[in-house]
This record gives C-alpha cells, structure tokens and sequence, in this order.
C-alpha cells in the first residue's frame, strides 16, 4: 500500500518563502496589503510543495472574513448618472431598480444605496471620495446617460459590477440578460403564429447595451429563412425615438412586415394613427422589453430581478475573497429571458 500523501500545511509554505503565517494566509486570501515581489515568491512555494487548501476550513473563514467585513462595509453603492434632460431618460428606456437590488442584498446581509453622479453636482471624483470615507467597497454600475459619467469613476479600491454593456470601458463583470435567446425565441413565436416577414426596430442604445445581440441574433434567424421575407434591421440614429417618427413609417412602408418587435413607446402610435394598421388584425407587435405594466402586449421580459440578483452575487462573491479594482478577466452572467403572450399578435 503506497504511503499517504504528506500534508502541506501553511507553516511548510512560510518557511519554504521566508515570510510569516499572515504573509501566507494574505496572499492566499488575495489581499491587496501584499508586496508583489513577495506575493510571486509565496506563489511559486505553494506550486512548488502542492498545497490544496481544505474546502471547508476555506468557507469556514469566508463566513468569518464576511461576517467582520459588514460591521463597516455593509453598504453596496448602486451607481448612476444623473444629467438633466438626457435622452435616455425618456419613457422608452428602462433600467434595474433599486427595490431588486435592495432585496438581493439584503439576503447577503448588506443595504444598498442610490448615488447619482452629476446631481447636485457630483463629480465622479468626490463620489470616490466619499465612498472612501464611508467604508463602501462593493459598487453596482448602472449608466443611464449618453454621457456615461459613471466611466470617470476610479474603480481600483472597490468590488464592481454593471448591468448589461452600456458602459463599455472600463471592463468589469457583468450581469445582462441574453437577448440572443430572446430575439431568437421571439421570432420561433412569431412563426408559429403564421408571420413571415419579422421586423425588428430598435434604437443603436438598446443594440451596443446588449452587446449587439439583438442585431446578431435577427440575422442569425435571417440566415434560415428566404431572402424575399427579410426585413432589414431598423436601428434608430439616436436615442430620440420620438422625432423618428418618419424614419419608422417609411420603414414600414417599404419593407411591409406583418409583424414588429420594437418599443412600446411611440411605436403603437405610430403603426395605429399614422399608418392606420390594426394591431393584430393587420401587424403583429412585441414589445421588445416587457414589464408588468404592459399586460395585453405581447414582449420579452429580461427578468431584470434576475439581473440584478446575479449583479449583487458578483459583489459579495468579490468582497468576501478580498478582490478590487478592474479585473483581468470579467465574469459575465446572462440571464434567460422569458417570453410573454398577449394579444398585440395571433394566438396560436
């Protein structure tokens, strides 16, 4: 019978590096208060000798490092911008709310708190400040301007996540509902119904927010249908869907989808009062970011509760292994979304 393995302990690691017992225990807990010099010397011992840290004692201490780390740092900052009159603030925009993250936090044992960068004035660089001076290392991302304000912010001390791809850079982990899945089970729905030709009309916002794919995944269902019932894409210049009003019925006209997945703002009137179709006799409409509010449309939901439920995970996962600042390689979660019936198409 082969001699058991021998146990490498956290003394054996100290004394191969010439550093003490906390030395070890922080660089195995990724503490940022770690020379680098002398990080990659406890690293090369611990591949050197074959440690294996023991999964129990491992969440046994992250139990405990959280526990003390929530006598003052039992905020998570939920971060926005806030710039009068922007477009995205408009009707047709939607975002995570407060009440979703609150409620996931909470199971985690921690608040969360709206900050709004540029109201009243505040600049990213005294929000960082006094996020600083309240102990607040774990920050939520949520861009809501054209402006992207929430970019400037200096990420290096705190846990971060965003919602979906509207802040492009820095790269952090995201939490973001897979609209491939969406756009494709739309159009799966669309078909059985008897539509033929799928029209999809949204703003270039909503399109680089997803990642580009709501555009990805219409041409992905293009590609499996006759090019005589493609419908070319319709993406709105801007983010001033009202004033494109023309744009759409033009669009329309020449195309002649009998079915539309587009916004539920604006895009109704238009097919109802300027192009005098009846919804569904004449065109089927889904609503391309339901919510409750719009029962009676047919849409997809992005589960937004699910968002912001994975978003807050990525926080206190970072905060309980002591890992800040722009990570080198971003976690990405995509939620499922889910389809809803209703009557603003055929039933089956």
């Amino acid at each position: 019978m082969p001699a058991p393995t021998p146990v490498v302990r956290l003394r054996h690691i100290a004394a191969a590096s010439g550093v003490s017992l906390m030395t070890v225990s922080r660089v195995l807990n990724r503490s940022p208060h770690v020379a680098p010099t002398t990080r990659e010397r406890v690293q090369r011992a611990l591949q050197r000798l074959g440690y294996r840290p023991d999964p129990q004692i491992a969440r046994l201490m992250s139990r405990v490092r959280s526990c003390r780390q929530r006598r003052t740092d039992s905020i998570i900052a939920v971060v926005r911008d806030d710039v009068p009159d922007d477009v995205l603030h408009d009707a047709a925009y939607r975002y995570v709310s407060i009440h979703d993250i609150r409620r996931r936090a909470e199971l985690h044992g921690y608040l969360a708190e709206d900050f709004h960068v540029g109201r009243g004035g505040l600049t990213a660089r005294r929000l960082v400040r006094i996020l600083e001076t309240r102990g607040i290392e774990g920050l939520i991302v949520s861009p809501q301007s054209s402006q992207a304000l929430v970019s400037q912010l200096d990420y290096a001390r705190f846990a971060t996540a965003t919602f979906g791809y509207g802040l492009q850079s820095p790269d952090l982990h995201r939490a973001s509902t897979n609209m491939t899945r969406g756009i494709l089970m739309a159009t799966e729905e669309l078909v059985a119904r008897g539509y033929r030709r799928i029209g999809l009309a949204i703003s270039k916002w909503i399109d680089d927010r997803s990642d580009r794919t709501y555009s990805g995944a219409l041409l992905n269902y293009q590609q499996g249908v006759p090019t005589n019932r493609r419908v070319p894409l319709l993406l709105f210049p801007d983010n001033r869907i009202r004033e494109h009003a023309d744009l759409f019925c033009n669009w329309m006209r020449r195309y002649r989808p009998d079915a539309v997945i587009s916004f539920d703002t604006y895009v109704p009137d238009w097919i109802t009062k300027r192009l005098k179709l009846r919804i569904p006799e004449d065109i089927g409409l889904v609503v391309h970011d339901w919510v409750e509010p719009l029962d009676g449309f047919a849409g997809i939901d992005h589960r937004r509760a699910e968002v912001a439920a994975a978003a807050v995970d990525l926080i206190a996962t970072q905060l309980m292994q002591n890992e800040r600042g722009i990570p080198a390689v971003p976690r990405q979660i995509l939620i499922p979304p889910r389809w809803i019936d209703g009557g603003s198409i055929r039933s089956r």
